[in-house]
């Protein structure tokens, strides 16, 4: 397998970014650890997700993304990793991208334990899940982007073969084929992806939106203590202004009787000096 794509920043289409070599050496690590020191079955069923344990083991649902079941079934997911994880990582920056892998690999085990009932399974283990959310996001981003998948002489474009993956899941899965991969799983790393990239954003931005909506008819209708504060000050304000606006009338009314007589004044001179009298005599 092999992919090209447009992300200037990559010096090489095989560097790869710091999580991306983070998890590839993390699965490899507890990998020769399986073969090597923990070789009994405690530590698969200890670690591995195991749907009839999984609220009396709630690590598993990170921790079986570590485990795999041979080096083939390992080297399968570590190559889809290193071929798509790196741009996606550059285009999500690091922080988003191991949340993102980690939140894919949590929804396979979540579909896998909703729909037990149904399909019932009894472990899961491999980085599947995760690895195809990758994939998922890397079609997404860059859909045309020329896969080439080897034997197949011509190049798949990444979003048909994406779409080809989830797709022979699904069947397989339908098919109830006893195959020992955990199909249901795969699903749930994509569908999560999905969710991911595409719903929870909108929802996130619709529900900032109402927030501020809600925000600004409260203002409206109640002000804040802070915005009646405001209020009040700039009525202080005003009302200052006003008065001294007034007094100054008054010095200039009286200067005039002073030169010219109280027969001087306009009728709207005579009124001010009237309601003046009235507010000394209130007071």
């Amino acid at each position: 397998m092999y992919s090209q794509w447009d992300t200037p920043s990559r010096s090489s289409p095989f560097s790869l970014t710091p999580w991306v070599r983070r998890l590839i050496i993390a699965n490899a690590v507890v990998y020769l650890l399986m073969i090597t020191v923990f070789t009994t079955r405690w530590f698969p069923d200890l670690f591995g997700f195991r749907p009839a344990n999984a609220l009396q083991q709630p690590w598993t649902f990170v921790t079986y993304m570590f485990l795999h079941g041979g080096f083939l079934h390992l080297a399968f997911n570590m190559l889809m990793l290193f071929f798509f994880g790196s741009a996606v990582e550059e285009r999500m920056g690091s922080s988003a991208f191991v949340r993102y892998y980690l939140f894919c690999g949590l929804g396979g085990a979540a579909l896998t334990l909703l729909l037990v009932m149904v399909w019932p399974v009894h472990a899961v283990i491999g980085a599947s899940a995760a690895v195809f959310g990758v994939s998922l996001a890397f079609a997404m981003y860059w859909p045309d982007a020329p896969i080439f998948v080897f034997p197949i002489p011509v190049p798949i474009k990444a979003k048909w073969l994406v779409i080809g993956l989830a797709t022979i899941d699904l069947a397989l899965q339908l098919l109830q084929v006893n195959d020992g991969v955990a199909h249901l799983a795969h699903l749930g790393g994509f569908l999560f992806g999905f969710l991911y990239l595409k719903v929870i954003p909108k929802v996130t931005q619709h529900a900032m939106e109402t927030a501020e909506e809600r925000t600004a008819a409260r203002v409206l209708v109640h002000p804040s203590a802070e915005t009646a504060e405001q209020e009040g000050e700039e009525h202080m304000e005003r009302s200052r202004t006003t008065r001294h606006t007034t007094l100054d009338e008054v010095d200039r009314v009286l200067d005039k009787i002073s030169e010219s007589g109280i027969d001087s004044l306009t009728p709207d001179e005579r009124r001010l000096l009237d309601e003046m009298s009235k507010q000394l005599r209130n007071n």
